[in-house]
């Protein structure tokens, strides 16, 4: 079982910047790969990031490569999302998620827990 408790978020104004952080308690927090998800209402679940077990290997959405930036702590148990020139088309509620899978997942259905989201407005 792991339990993920989720901060940051905000509004921004366009072209801002937000981190969002997801700390991690329960089963060994280093076994798992940690994803990024986000939700626009009337849209379903995107794949934003997702960062192996060490951290050396993260997969980015398309539309927030080069953007947004996830990297992990595995002494603070916590993952991040760093988010840079953010846009109004970014708003979203935001997720963290863990997955206990070998291989970097990029599919809601391959993480096993979820953290509470996280409402991100950026206004034009």
């Amino acid at each position: 079982q792991v339990r993920l408790v989720q901060s940051g978020g905000g509004l921004v104004q366009n072209g801002g910047s937000l981190r969002l952080s997801c700390a991690a308690s329960g089963d060994t927090f280093s076994s798992y790969v940690m994803g990024w998800f986000r939700q626009a209402p009337g849209k379903e679940r995107e794949f934003v990031a997702a960062t192996s077990w060490s951290g050396k290997t993260t997969f980015y959405g398309d539309s927030v490569k080069g953007r947004f930036t996830s990297s992990r702590d595995n002494v603070k148990n916590t993952v991040y999302l760093q988010m840079n020139s953010l846009k109004p088309e970014d708003t979203a509620v935001y997720y963290c998620a863990a997955a206990n899978t070998i291989n970097v997942a990029t599919t809601p259905v391959r993480y096993d827990y979820w953290g509470q989201g996280t409402q991100v407005t950026v206004s034009s």
